[in-house]
């Protein structure tokens, strides 16, 4: 039985989740993105399998935005690659809606065409679509990203976060029904973060039926999201609604505070 067709099967059986969050008005309790017992290791050089994650589940409504946190090196930009299928997982059940997109944390890997009109349309072209149609896509998805006035503008002249926010209108304009976006923020200043923020925030109010999945470090883009997945050591340690996420993680700061001025 291959991959895809455990994926069927092992999560027919599987009960609604119901986020405790609060949600938008067009989600649905439909599931975008699941994952059941998710394991990945790796060979060494010495011939040693090592465990990256160890059985990981995690499902993810659709139409809403959700962070994916955890400390460094617990494995959660490895499991967005494997829901991306940038990396195949060892074994476990996976399902991902499609079209599904990565955006890389590094815009300068996504976006490559001089300008952002063309960055943009740069999907399109496997389509088959007419030129009116790519030209009617590529605008109404950098008018979700708040990028409309942009269009003739060279990519070199953007800021970060603005590139991020082309990388974010192509997937749009491909009409992905997943964004798998892998540490936006990181390099950015506070204007670009909530810049990127508020694109993603108004492209999931404006189709209802785009899901995003956001790794982050930064505790306080909780704030806007629907849900989100804590994971330590390879492992999904708690998922559910952003609020209780928030203050699992700021009691475990506080405790390890505590511990070493003790």
């Amino acid at each position: 039985m291959n991959l895809s067709t455990l994926a069927r099967t092992s999560l027919l059986h599987l009960s609604p989740l119901r986020s405790t969050s609060s949600t938008r008005d067009n989600a649905t309790e439909s599931v975008a993105i699941e994952g059941r017992n998710i394991n990945f290791s790796v060979n060494t050089r010495q011939g040693k399998m090592v465990p990256i994650l160890k059985d990981c589940s995690i499902r993810i409504p659709s139409g809403q935005l959700w962070m994916l946190l955890g400390p460094n090196g617990c494995g959660k930009s490895t499991l967005l690659k494997i829901l991306a299928g940038l990396l195949t997982p060892t074994n476990g059940a996976l399902y991902v809606r499609r079209p599904k997109s990565y955006v890389f944390q590094n815009p300068d890997h996504q976006v490559v065409m001089p300008t952002v009109e063309a960055d943009v349309a740069f999907g399109l072209g496997r389509l088959n679509l007419t030129n009116s149609e790519v030209r009617s896509r590529v605008s109404k998805a950098l008018e979700a990203v708040g990028m409309s006035e942009y269009l003739q503008r060279p990519v070199q002249t953007l800021s970060g976060g603005q590139k991020q926010r082309v990388a974010i209108a192509g997937a749009l304009a491909e009409a992905c029904k997943v964004l798998l976006l892998d540490e936006l923020t990181t390099f950015l200043d506070e204007s670009d973060q909530m810049g990127v923020i508020k694109a993603v925030q108004n492209l999931l109010d404006i189709s209802g039926e785009v899901t995003a999945l956001w790794v982050t470090h930064r505790l306080e883009e909780l704030e806007y999201a629907d849900g989100a997945v804590y994971m330590e050591d390879g492992r999904v340690i708690m998922h559910g609604d952003a609020a209780s996420i928030s203050k699992f993680i700021k009691a475990k700061q506080s405790s390890y505070i505590d511990r070493i001025n003790s």
